[in-house]
Protein backbone atom coordinates (compact mmCIF):
# COMPACT_ATOMS: atom_id res chain seq x y z
CA UNK A 1 0.00 0.00 0.00
CA UNK A 2 1.57 3.61 -0.83
CA UNK A 3 0.36 7.39 -0.58
CA UNK A 4 -0.01 8.46 -3.95
CA UNK A 5 1.06 12.81 -3.96
CA UNK A 6 0.23 14.73 -6.67
CA UNK A 7 1.84 18.41 -6.56
CA UNK A 8 0.28 21.19 -9.24
CA UNK A 9 2.44 23.69 -10.95
CA UNK A 10 2.44 27.18 -9.08
CA UNK A 11 0.24 25.97 -6.28
CA UNK A 12 1.39 25.67 -2.93
CA UNK A 13 -0.86 22.36 -1.59
CA UNK A 14 -0.56 19.17 -2.48
CA UNK A 15 -3.21 16.33 -2.96
CA UNK A 16 -3.27 12.89 -1.34
CA UNK A 17 -5.05 9.72 -2.35
CA UNK A 18 -4.59 6.21 -0.68
CA UNK A 19 -4.18 3.79 -3.41
CA UNK A 20 -2.74 0.50 -4.06
CA UNK A 21 -0.21 -0.15 -6.63
CA UNK A 22 -0.11 -2.99 -9.03
CA UNK A 23 2.92 -3.35 -8.23
CA UNK A 24 2.71 -4.75 -4.28
CA UNK A 25 -0.27 -6.71 -5.33
CA UNK A 26 2.04 -8.18 -7.99
CA UNK A 27 4.76 -8.41 -5.28
CA UNK A 28 6.59 -12.19 -4.94
CA UNK A 29 8.47 -12.94 -1.90
CA UNK A 30 12.85 -13.26 -2.43
CA UNK A 31 14.27 -16.50 -4.10
CA UNK A 32 15.30 -18.85 -1.38
CA UNK A 33 17.18 -21.88 -1.47
CA UNK A 34 17.39 -23.15 2.43
CA UNK A 35 19.29 -26.44 3.15
CA UNK A 36 16.99 -29.27 3.26
CA UNK A 37 16.71 -31.17 6.46
CA UNK A 38 17.79 -34.28 6.25
CA UNK A 39 16.26 -36.50 9.43
CA UNK A 40 15.12 -39.53 8.28
CA UNK A 41 13.87 -41.99 11.51
CA UNK A 42 17.01 -43.89 12.59
CA UNK A 43 16.68 -47.37 14.27
CA UNK A 44 18.45 -46.26 16.94
CA UNK A 45 15.08 -43.79 17.81
CA UNK A 46 12.77 -46.69 17.03
CA UNK A 47 11.97 -47.46 20.84
CA UNK A 48 11.37 -43.74 21.42
CA UNK A 49 9.20 -43.27 18.52
CA UNK A 50 6.66 -46.03 19.11
CA UNK A 51 6.06 -45.46 22.53
CA UNK A 52 5.58 -41.66 21.83
CA UNK A 53 3.41 -43.17 19.00
CA UNK A 54 0.74 -45.44 21.69
CA UNK A 55 0.57 -42.68 23.77
CA UNK A 56 -0.16 -40.38 21.00
CA UNK A 57 -2.73 -42.91 19.77
CA UNK A 58 -4.31 -42.73 23.42
CA UNK A 59 -4.31 -39.04 23.45
CA UNK A 60 -6.07 -39.21 19.76
CA UNK A 61 -8.72 -41.24 21.46
CA UNK A 62 -9.85 -38.93 24.10
CA UNK A 63 -9.42 -36.22 21.59
CA UNK A 64 -12.09 -37.97 19.79
CA UNK A 65 -14.55 -38.31 22.04
CA UNK A 66 -14.48 -34.96 23.40
CA UNK A 67 -15.13 -33.38 19.98
CA UNK A 68 -18.37 -35.98 19.26
CA UNK A 69 -19.21 -34.41 23.40
CA UNK A 70 -18.78 -31.07 22.14
CA UNK A 71 -20.45 -31.67 18.45
CA UNK A 72 -23.77 -32.82 20.91
CA UNK A 73 -23.66 -29.26 22.56
CA UNK A 74 -26.95 -29.29 24.67
CA UNK A 75 -27.73 -32.76 23.39
CA UNK A 76 -30.94 -33.96 22.03
CA UNK A 77 -33.03 -33.01 24.46
CA UNK A 78 -31.78 -29.34 23.98
CA UNK A 79 -31.66 -29.66 20.47
CA UNK A 80 -35.08 -30.71 20.17
CA UNK A 81 -36.49 -27.42 21.95
CA UNK A 82 -33.98 -25.40 20.08
CA UNK A 83 -34.95 -26.97 16.70
CA UNK A 84 -38.71 -27.78 16.92
CA UNK A 85 -39.98 -25.91 19.73
CA UNK A 86 -38.02 -22.32 18.85
CA UNK A 87 -37.61 -23.35 14.84
CA UNK A 88 -33.97 -22.08 15.01
CA UNK A 89 -31.38 -23.16 13.16
CA UNK A 90 -28.55 -24.91 15.36
CA UNK A 91 -25.33 -22.86 15.45
CA UNK A 92 -23.10 -25.18 13.13
CA UNK A 93 -25.62 -25.24 10.40
CA UNK A 94 -26.00 -20.84 11.14
CA UNK A 95 -21.83 -21.09 10.54
CA UNK A 96 -22.34 -23.04 6.59
CA UNK A 97 -24.51 -20.11 5.99
CA UNK A 98 -22.37 -17.27 7.30
CA UNK A 99 -19.04 -18.75 6.18
CA UNK A 100 -17.76 -19.54 2.60
CA UNK A 101 -17.44 -23.04 3.72
CA UNK A 102 -16.51 -25.14 6.03
CA UNK A 103 -12.64 -24.85 6.88
CA UNK A 104 -12.34 -22.33 9.74
CA UNK A 105 -10.35 -22.23 12.51
CA UNK A 106 -12.23 -23.07 15.39
CA UNK A 107 -10.96 -22.12 18.97
CA UNK A 108 -11.01 -23.02 21.58
CA UNK A 109 -13.67 -26.15 21.41
CA UNK A 110 -12.83 -27.71 24.27
CA UNK A 111 -13.51 -25.00 26.50
CA UNK A 112 -16.18 -25.15 29.32
CA UNK A 113 -15.85 -29.39 29.72
CA UNK A 114 -15.28 -30.92 33.35
CA UNK A 115 -15.28 -27.78 35.13
CA UNK A 116 -16.22 -27.01 39.00
CA UNK A 117 -20.08 -25.71 38.06
CA UNK A 118 -20.63 -28.72 35.51
CA UNK A 119 -19.91 -29.38 32.06
CA UNK A 120 -20.58 -26.79 29.29
CA UNK A 121 -19.80 -27.60 25.91
CA UNK A 122 -17.50 -25.34 24.28
CA UNK A 123 -18.78 -23.05 26.76
CA UNK A 124 -22.26 -22.39 25.18
CA UNK A 125 -20.61 -20.85 22.43
CA UNK A 126 -18.45 -21.19 19.05
CA UNK A 127 -15.80 -18.84 18.49
CA UNK A 128 -13.53 -19.29 15.68
CA UNK A 129 -12.07 -17.53 12.08
CA UNK A 130 -13.06 -17.76 8.86
CA UNK A 131 -14.11 -16.51 5.70
CA UNK A 132 -16.32 -14.28 4.63
CA UNK A 133 -16.28 -13.60 0.55
CA UNK A 134 -12.70 -14.22 1.03
CA UNK A 135 -12.39 -12.28 4.15
CA UNK A 136 -10.75 -13.58 7.35
CA UNK A 137 -13.71 -12.71 10.24
CA UNK A 138 -13.74 -13.89 13.84
CA UNK A 139 -16.91 -15.19 14.93
CA UNK A 140 -18.82 -15.59 18.45
CA UNK A 141 -21.61 -17.69 18.27
CA UNK A 142 -24.14 -18.57 21.24
CA UNK A 143 -25.21 -22.29 20.98
CA UNK A 144 -28.82 -22.06 22.60
CA UNK A 145 -28.61 -25.59 23.07
CA UNK A 146 -26.44 -25.49 25.92
CA UNK A 147 -28.23 -24.63 29.01
CA UNK A 148 -30.29 -21.87 26.61
CA UNK A 149 -27.15 -19.88 25.42
CA UNK A 150 -26.56 -19.06 28.97
CA UNK A 151 -23.57 -17.14 29.72
CA UNK A 152 -21.29 -19.35 32.17
CA UNK A 153 -17.81 -17.66 33.74
CA UNK A 154 -16.21 -19.75 30.75
CA UNK A 155 -18.38 -18.41 28.61
CA UNK A 156 -17.07 -14.85 29.00
CA UNK A 157 -13.79 -15.43 28.97
CA UNK A 158 -13.84 -17.14 25.41
CA UNK A 159 -15.98 -14.58 23.76
CA UNK A 160 -13.53 -12.06 25.36
CA UNK A 161 -10.44 -14.26 23.59
CA UNK A 162 -12.58 -13.74 20.37
CA UNK A 163 -12.26 -10.18 20.57
CA UNK A 164 -8.71 -10.08 21.69
CA UNK A 165 -7.93 -12.25 18.98
CA UNK A 166 -9.74 -9.30 16.64
CA UNK A 167 -8.23 -6.68 17.79
CA UNK A 168 -4.78 -8.24 17.71
CA UNK A 169 -5.21 -8.94 14.14
CA UNK A 170 -7.88 -6.54 13.20
CA UNK A 171 -9.68 -8.80 11.99
CA UNK A 172 -13.69 -8.01 11.27
CA UNK A 173 -15.71 -9.11 14.26
CA UNK A 174 -19.37 -10.88 13.76
CA UNK A 175 -21.43 -11.69 16.63
CA UNK A 176 -24.24 -14.57 16.52
CA UNK A 177 -26.35 -13.41 19.61
CA UNK A 178 -28.68 -16.26 21.26
CA UNK A 179 -28.58 -15.83 24.62
CA UNK A 180 -30.38 -15.92 27.64
CA UNK A 181 -28.14 -13.71 29.55
CA UNK A 182 -25.76 -14.67 32.61
CA UNK A 183 -26.19 -17.64 35.04
CA UNK A 184 -26.95 -15.84 38.03
CA UNK A 185 -25.76 -18.03 40.41
CA UNK A 186 -22.39 -17.48 39.28
CA UNK A 187 -22.88 -13.61 38.99
CA UNK A 188 -19.94 -12.50 41.22
CA UNK A 189 -17.65 -13.94 38.42
CA UNK A 190 -19.07 -13.01 35.64
CA UNK A 191 -20.31 -9.35 36.03
CA UNK A 192 -17.91 -7.21 38.36
CA UNK A 193 -14.55 -7.47 37.58
CA UNK A 194 -12.46 -6.05 34.57
CA UNK A 195 -12.44 -8.88 32.52
CA UNK A 196 -15.93 -9.86 33.11
CA UNK A 197 -19.39 -9.18 30.95
CA UNK A 198 -18.56 -5.93 30.51
CA UNK A 199 -15.34 -6.26 29.14
CA UNK A 200 -17.38 -7.28 25.91
CA UNK A 201 -19.18 -3.62 25.29
CA UNK A 202 -16.00 -2.16 26.16
CA UNK A 203 -13.85 -3.91 23.87
CA UNK A 204 -16.89 -3.55 20.95
CA UNK A 205 -16.76 0.65 21.28
CA UNK A 206 -12.43 0.04 20.97
CA UNK A 207 -12.82 -2.12 18.02
CA UNK A 208 -14.99 0.84 16.60
CA UNK A 209 -12.40 3.66 17.41
CA UNK A 210 -9.39 0.86 15.61
CA UNK A 211 -11.84 1.20 12.99
CA UNK A 212 -12.23 -2.91 13.03
CA UNK A 213 -15.87 -3.53 11.53
CA UNK A 214 -18.24 -5.48 13.92
CA UNK A 215 -21.72 -6.77 12.65
CA UNK A 216 -24.17 -8.22 14.81
CA UNK A 217 -26.59 -11.09 14.08
CA UNK A 218 -29.79 -10.98 16.35
CA UNK A 219 -31.23 -14.98 15.70
CA UNK A 220 -32.99 -15.04 19.19
CA UNK A 221 -32.64 -14.12 22.33
CA UNK A 222 -31.16 -11.25 23.54
CA UNK A 223 -31.48 -10.14 26.93
CA UNK A 224 -30.85 -7.73 29.58
CA UNK A 225 -26.25 -6.69 29.04
CA UNK A 226 -26.23 -9.17 26.40
CA UNK A 227 -28.85 -6.30 24.42
CA UNK A 228 -25.69 -4.01 24.07
CA UNK A 229 -24.14 -6.45 22.18
CA UNK A 230 -26.20 -5.62 18.82
CA UNK A 231 -26.89 -1.74 19.53
CA UNK A 232 -23.08 -0.88 19.52
CA UNK A 233 -22.17 -3.13 16.79
CA UNK A 234 -21.57 -1.15 13.78
CA UNK A 235 -24.85 -2.80 11.94
CA UNK A 236 -27.44 -5.12 13.37
CA UNK A 237 -29.61 -7.72 11.27
CA UNK A 238 -32.18 -9.07 13.01
CA UNK A 239 -34.41 -11.90 12.68
CA UNK A 240 -37.94 -12.03 12.53
CA UNK A 241 -39.81 -13.71 15.39
CA UNK A 242 -36.80 -15.58 16.61
CA UNK A 243 -34.84 -12.77 17.10
CA UNK A 244 -35.45 -10.05 20.55
CA UNK A 245 -33.76 -7.52 22.06
CA UNK A 246 -34.50 -5.97 25.58
CA UNK A 247 -33.22 -5.55 28.87
CA UNK A 248 -36.34 -6.92 31.24
CA UNK A 249 -38.18 -9.85 29.32
CA UNK A 250 -42.01 -10.33 29.28
CA UNK A 251 -42.06 -11.84 32.81
CA UNK A 252 -40.16 -9.12 34.39
CA UNK A 253 -42.66 -6.54 32.79
CA UNK A 254 -45.41 -9.20 34.14
CA UNK A 255 -44.24 -9.03 37.67
CA UNK A 256 -43.25 -5.55 37.71
CA UNK A 257 -46.44 -4.05 36.42
CA UNK A 258 -49.30 -6.98 35.99
CA UNK A 259 -49.31 -6.33 32.11
CA UNK A 260 -48.91 -9.16 29.48
CA UNK A 261 -46.82 -8.42 26.80
CA UNK A 262 -45.30 -10.73 23.89
CA UNK A 263 -41.81 -11.39 23.50
CA UNK A 264 -42.22 -9.52 19.91
CA UNK A 265 -44.21 -6.83 20.52
CA UNK A 266 -41.99 -5.90 23.59
CA UNK A 267 -38.76 -6.57 21.60
CA UNK A 268 -39.41 -8.00 18.58
CA UNK A 269 -37.84 -7.58 15.04
CA UNK A 270 -40.35 -5.33 13.42
CA UNK A 271 -40.42 -3.23 16.64
CA UNK A 272 -36.68 -2.42 16.35
CA UNK A 273 -36.43 -2.04 12.63
CA UNK A 274 -39.95 0.13 12.34
CA UNK A 275 -39.68 1.82 15.74
CA UNK A 276 -36.67 1.75 17.92
CA UNK A 277 -34.17 1.57 15.08
CA UNK A 278 -31.87 -0.26 17.35
CA UNK A 279 -31.59 -2.83 14.24
CA UNK A 280 -30.44 -2.07 10.39
CA UNK A 281 -31.81 -5.17 8.82
CA UNK A 282 -34.85 -6.60 9.29
CA UNK A 283 -34.90 -10.20 7.96
CA UNK A 284 -37.70 -12.63 7.70
CA UNK A 285 -35.69 -15.45 8.32
CA UNK A 286 -32.44 -16.73 9.38
CA UNK A 287 -31.53 -17.48 5.84
CA UNK A 288 -31.98 -14.03 4.97
CA UNK A 289 -30.48 -12.62 8.17
CA UNK A 290 -26.95 -14.48 7.02
CA UNK A 291 -27.65 -13.15 3.14
CA UNK A 292 -27.53 -9.57 4.66
CA UNK A 293 -24.48 -10.33 6.53
CA UNK A 294 -22.09 -11.54 3.78
CA UNK A 295 -23.79 -8.47 1.61
CA UNK A 296 -22.76 -6.18 4.77
CA UNK A 297 -19.39 -7.51 4.87
CA UNK A 298 -18.62 -6.93 0.88
CA UNK A 299 -18.99 -3.44 1.70
CA UNK A 300 -15.95 -3.33 4.44
CA UNK A 301 -13.30 -1.09 2.94
CA UNK A 302 -10.29 -4.19 2.29
CA UNK A 303 -9.20 -4.82 -0.72
CA UNK A 304 -7.85 -8.25 -1.59
CA UNK A 305 -5.18 -9.20 -4.01
CA UNK A 306 -6.43 -11.71 -6.58
CA UNK A 307 -4.07 -14.65 -5.77
CA UNK A 308 -4.91 -13.86 -1.71
CA UNK A 309 -8.59 -14.67 -1.90
CA UNK A 310 -8.14 -18.32 -1.39
CA UNK A 311 -4.52 -18.71 0.16
CA UNK A 312 -5.56 -22.20 0.78
CA UNK A 313 -5.02 -23.24 -2.99
CA UNK A 314 -1.77 -21.02 -3.23
CA UNK A 315 0.78 -23.70 -4.59
CA UNK A 316 3.67 -24.57 -1.63
CA UNK A 317 6.27 -27.22 -1.63
CA UNK A 318 5.63 -30.14 0.67
CA UNK A 319 8.00 -31.11 3.10
CA UNK A 320 9.58 -34.12 2.05
CA UNK A 321 8.38 -36.17 5.33
CA UNK A 322 4.67 -37.62 6.07
CA UNK A 323 3.20 -35.55 8.76
CA UNK A 324 1.79 -38.72 10.53
CA UNK A 325 5.58 -38.83 11.69
CA UNK A 326 4.56 -36.07 13.90
CA UNK A 327 2.46 -38.60 15.88
CA UNK A 328 5.45 -40.65 16.73
CA UNK A 329 7.64 -37.23 17.44
CA UNK A 330 4.87 -35.31 19.58
CA UNK A 331 7.34 -36.41 23.34
CA UNK A 332 5.07 -38.57 25.97
CA UNK A 333 7.29 -36.83 28.40
CA UNK A 334 10.83 -34.61 28.63
CA UNK A 335 12.91 -38.29 28.78
CA UNK A 336 10.88 -39.69 25.53
CA UNK A 337 12.09 -36.33 23.30
CA UNK A 338 13.36 -37.01 19.77
CA UNK A 339 15.63 -34.08 17.61
CA UNK A 340 13.17 -31.08 17.48
CA UNK A 341 14.44 -30.29 13.94
CA UNK A 342 12.62 -34.11 13.23
CA UNK A 343 9.74 -31.87 13.93
CA UNK A 344 10.70 -28.57 12.30
CA UNK A 345 11.02 -31.11 8.63
CA UNK A 346 7.88 -32.22 8.88
CA UNK A 347 6.40 -28.77 8.73
CA UNK A 348 8.35 -26.69 6.38
CA UNK A 349 8.03 -26.40 3.17
CA UNK A 350 10.40 -28.94 1.19
CA UNK A 351 11.51 -29.77 4.84
CA UNK A 352 14.04 -26.85 4.36
CA UNK A 353 15.64 -24.74 7.25
CA UNK A 354 18.19 -21.81 7.64
CA UNK A 355 19.42 -22.49 10.86
CA UNK A 356 20.79 -19.67 12.82
CA UNK A 357 23.72 -19.92 15.09
CA UNK A 358 23.62 -23.94 14.49
CA UNK A 359 26.90 -24.10 16.69
CA UNK A 360 26.15 -22.33 19.71
CA UNK A 361 23.42 -22.74 22.51
CA UNK A 362 22.65 -25.78 20.47
CA UNK A 363 19.78 -26.87 23.36
CA UNK A 364 17.57 -24.72 21.55
CA UNK A 365 17.04 -24.06 17.51
CA UNK A 366 16.49 -21.31 15.52
CA UNK A 367 16.19 -20.20 11.84
CA UNK A 368 14.09 -19.25 9.10
CA UNK A 369 11.91 -21.34 6.97
CA UNK A 370 8.60 -21.18 4.94
CA UNK A 371 5.62 -22.64 5.87
CA UNK A 372 3.15 -22.13 2.37
CA UNK A 373 5.35 -20.01 1.13
CA UNK A 374 5.32 -17.56 3.93
CA UNK A 375 8.75 -17.01 5.58
CA UNK A 376 9.14 -17.11 9.36
CA UNK A 377 11.09 -17.64 12.24
CA UNK A 378 11.55 -20.97 14.46
CA UNK A 379 12.63 -21.00 18.08
CA UNK A 380 12.40 -24.15 19.35
CA UNK A 381 13.09 -26.31 22.67
CA UNK A 382 15.66 -29.07 22.02
CA UNK A 383 16.75 -29.22 25.81
CA UNK A 384 17.40 -26.77 28.56
CA UNK A 385 17.00 -23.84 27.85
CA UNK A 386 20.92 -22.78 29.11
CA UNK A 387 22.85 -19.34 29.41
CA UNK A 388 24.35 -20.15 25.80
CA UNK A 389 20.93 -21.06 24.39
CA UNK A 390 18.68 -17.89 26.04
CA UNK A 391 21.44 -15.55 24.94
CA UNK A 392 20.89 -17.14 21.56
CA UNK A 393 17.18 -16.97 21.68
CA UNK A 394 17.17 -13.50 22.37
CA UNK A 395 19.44 -12.30 19.14
CA UNK A 396 17.27 -14.18 17.06
CA UNK A 397 14.02 -12.95 18.69
CA UNK A 398 15.50 -9.08 18.07
CA UNK A 399 16.82 -9.86 14.46
CA UNK A 400 13.36 -11.40 13.60
CA UNK A 401 11.77 -8.21 14.48
CA UNK A 402 14.13 -6.02 12.89
CA UNK A 403 13.44 -7.69 9.77
CA UNK A 404 9.34 -7.88 10.18
CA UNK A 405 9.24 -12.12 10.35
CA UNK A 406 6.82 -13.52 12.12
CA UNK A 407 7.48 -15.99 14.98
CA UNK A 408 7.03 -19.44 15.66
CA UNK A 409 7.37 -20.90 18.65
CA UNK A 410 8.03 -24.51 19.43
CA UNK A 411 7.85 -25.07 23.10
CA UNK A 412 8.94 -28.48 24.93
CA UNK A 413 10.31 -26.94 27.67
CA UNK A 414 12.46 -28.80 30.84
CA UNK A 415 10.05 -30.67 33.81
CA UNK A 416 11.32 -28.68 36.57
CA UNK A 417 13.55 -26.09 37.53
CA UNK A 418 17.51 -26.78 38.08
CA UNK A 419 18.71 -27.72 41.72
CA UNK A 420 21.02 -25.09 43.52
CA UNK A 421 23.35 -27.86 44.98
CA UNK A 422 26.79 -26.04 44.86
CA UNK A 423 28.27 -22.59 44.72
CA UNK A 424 29.27 -23.45 41.40
CA UNK A 425 26.35 -24.21 39.99
CA UNK A 426 24.08 -21.16 42.12
CA UNK A 427 26.72 -19.43 40.04
CA UNK A 428 25.72 -20.89 36.35
CA UNK A 429 22.04 -20.71 37.29
CA UNK A 430 21.98 -17.27 38.26
CA UNK A 431 23.84 -16.49 34.50
CA UNK A 432 21.06 -18.26 33.26
CA UNK A 433 18.40 -16.41 34.92
CA UNK A 434 19.84 -13.16 33.29
CA UNK A 435 20.06 -14.34 29.97
CA UNK A 436 16.68 -16.04 30.11
CA UNK A 437 15.14 -12.52 31.62
CA UNK A 438 16.56 -10.95 28.54
CA UNK A 439 14.98 -13.43 26.11
CA UNK A 440 11.72 -12.92 28.25
CA UNK A 441 12.45 -9.16 27.42
CA UNK A 442 13.11 -9.69 24.06
CA UNK A 443 10.25 -11.81 23.41
CA UNK A 444 7.86 -9.29 24.98
CA UNK A 445 8.90 -6.49 23.72
CA UNK A 446 8.64 -8.18 19.79
CA UNK A 447 6.16 -6.31 17.82
CA UNK A 448 5.92 -9.01 14.55
CA UNK A 449 3.64 -11.95 14.85
CA UNK A 450 3.41 -14.97 17.16
CA UNK A 451 2.50 -18.09 16.95
CA UNK A 452 3.30 -20.93 19.78
CA UNK A 453 3.14 -24.70 19.43
CA UNK A 454 3.50 -26.44 22.88
CA UNK A 455 4.75 -29.82 21.31
CA UNK A 456 5.80 -31.33 24.98
CA UNK A 457 6.02 -29.51 28.40
CA UNK A 458 5.41 -26.52 28.89
CA UNK A 459 6.93 -25.93 32.03
CA UNK A 460 7.94 -22.93 34.14
CA UNK A 461 9.80 -19.54 33.50
CA UNK A 462 10.87 -21.10 30.43
CA UNK A 463 7.39 -21.62 29.20
CA UNK A 464 7.58 -17.43 29.37
CA UNK A 465 10.98 -17.33 27.63
CA UNK A 466 9.68 -19.44 25.18
CA UNK A 467 6.36 -17.65 24.56
CA UNK A 468 3.52 -18.93 26.47
CA UNK A 469 0.36 -17.54 27.36
CA UNK A 470 1.49 -14.32 29.26
CA UNK A 471 3.63 -13.05 26.19
CA UNK A 472 0.65 -12.21 24.22
CA UNK A 473 1.13 -14.60 21.40
CA UNK A 474 -0.97 -13.65 18.51
CA UNK A 475 -2.08 -17.73 18.72
CA UNK A 476 -1.01 -20.54 21.16
CA UNK A 477 -2.39 -24.10 20.94
CA UNK A 478 -1.70 -27.60 22.52
CA UNK A 479 -0.77 -31.15 20.63
CA UNK A 480 -2.85 -33.51 22.73
CA UNK A 481 0.12 -35.38 24.68
CA UNK A 482 1.40 -31.01 25.85
CA UNK A 483 1.30 -30.79 29.96
CA UNK A 484 0.93 -27.42 31.29
CA UNK A 485 2.07 -26.95 34.60
CA UNK A 486 4.66 -25.01 36.80
CA UNK A 487 6.82 -28.59 37.01
CA UNK A 488 6.17 -32.05 35.37
CA UNK A 489 4.07 -34.79 37.93
CA UNK A 490 7.18 -36.57 39.11
CA UNK A 491 9.44 -33.71 39.54
CA UNK A 492 7.59 -32.29 42.60
CA UNK A 493 10.39 -33.69 44.46
CA UNK A 494 12.31 -30.92 43.34
CA UNK A 495 10.58 -28.44 45.21
CA UNK A 496 10.00 -29.49 48.43
CA UNK A 497 11.57 -30.91 51.61
CA UNK A 498 13.54 -34.68 51.22
CA UNK A 499 10.29 -37.11 52.55
CA UNK A 500 8.14 -34.64 52.37
CA UNK A 501 4.41 -36.03 52.71
CA UNK A 502 2.46 -33.76 50.34
CA UNK A 503 4.88 -35.10 47.28
CA UNK A 504 2.63 -38.15 46.34
CA UNK A 505 -0.68 -36.35 46.59
CA UNK A 506 0.55 -33.30 44.65
CA UNK A 507 2.28 -35.42 41.27
CA UNK A 508 -1.08 -37.13 41.36
CA UNK A 509 -2.90 -33.81 41.45
CA UNK A 510 -0.20 -32.30 38.51
CA UNK A 511 -0.64 -35.46 36.34
CA UNK A 512 -4.48 -34.74 36.33
CA UNK A 513 -4.33 -31.14 35.58
CA UNK A 514 -1.15 -30.48 33.54
CA UNK A 515 -3.22 -32.41 30.98
CA UNK A 516 -3.81 -30.18 27.47
CA UNK A 517 -7.34 -31.17 27.82
CA UNK A 518 -7.50 -29.45 31.44
CA UNK A 519 -5.71 -26.77 30.18
CA UNK A 520 -8.05 -25.96 27.23
CA UNK A 521 -11.26 -26.78 29.34
CA UNK A 522 -9.72 -23.67 30.88
CA UNK A 523 -8.78 -21.09 27.84
CA UNK A 524 -5.01 -21.47 28.94
CA UNK A 525 -4.92 -21.98 25.14
CA UNK A 526 -6.65 -21.25 21.64
CA UNK A 527 -7.46 -25.13 21.19
CA UNK A 528 -5.99 -28.15 21.04
CA UNK A 529 -4.66 -29.77 17.60
CA UNK A 530 -3.61 -32.54 16.10
CA UNK A 531 0.11 -32.81 15.61
CA UNK A 532 -0.71 -33.71 11.68
CA UNK A 533 -3.19 -30.90 11.48
CA UNK A 534 -0.37 -28.48 12.71
CA UNK A 535 1.18 -27.48 9.35
CA UNK A 536 -2.34 -26.61 7.83
CA UNK A 537 -3.19 -24.80 11.44
CA UNK A 538 -0.34 -22.37 10.80
CA UNK A 539 -1.09 -21.93 7.14
CA UNK A 540 -4.50 -20.35 8.46
CA UNK A 541 -2.86 -18.69 10.79
CA UNK A 542 -0.39 -16.36 9.10
CA UNK A 543 -2.92 -15.78 6.68
CA UNK A 544 -5.08 -14.23 9.19
CA UNK A 545 -2.31 -12.37 10.74
CA UNK A 546 -0.85 -10.62 7.46
CA UNK A 547 -4.97 -9.91 6.74
CA UNK A 548 -4.85 -6.56 8.05
CA UNK A 549 -2.21 -5.29 5.42
CA UNK A 550 -5.09 -5.57 2.92
CA UNK A 551 -7.29 -3.06 4.80
CA UNK A 552 -7.36 0.68 3.18
CA UNK A 553 -8.00 2.65 6.49
CA UNK A 554 -6.90 2.37 9.79
CA UNK A 555 -6.44 5.03 12.01
CA UNK A 556 -7.58 5.24 14.93
CA UNK A 557 -10.59 7.67 15.74
CA UNK A 558 -13.37 8.32 18.22
CA UNK A 559 -16.27 5.62 18.23
CA UNK A 560 -19.33 7.53 16.83
CA UNK A 561 -21.90 4.79 16.17
CA UNK A 562 -25.13 5.81 17.56
CA UNK A 563 -28.56 4.59 17.43
CA UNK A 564 -31.52 6.44 17.24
Amino acid sequence: MHRCFIRFAGQGWQCSVRCMSSAVRRRKALRSAFPVLDLPLQPIQRHVYEANLRNSHACLKKYTELKEKVKKGGGDIGIARHTQKNRKLLVRDRLRLLLDDDDYLELSSFAGLDLPYGDIPAASCLTGVGRINGLWCVFIANDATVKGGTAYPITVKKQLRAQQVAIQNRLPCIYLVDSGGAFLPLQSEIFPDKNHGGRMFYNEAIMSAMKIPQVAVVCGSCTAGGAYVPTMAEEAVMVHQIGTIFLGGPPLVKAATGEEVTPEALGGATLHAEVSGCVDHFAWDEKEAFNYTRNIISTLNFQLPEEEEDASKRESEEPRYNSEDLLGLAPQSYSHSLDVKMVVSRLTDGSRFQEFKARYGTSLVTGFAKIHGQLVGIVANNGVLSYEAALKGSHFVQLCDQRDVPLLFLQNTTPAAAATLSTTQAEVNSNCLKAQASMMSAVACATVPKITVVIGGCHGADSFAMCGRAFDPNFLFLWPNARVSVTAPGYVGSLLPPDDEQEEDLNEKLKEESSAFFSSARMWDDGVILPQDTRKVLRDSLDIIRQQQYQLSTERQQSVLLRM
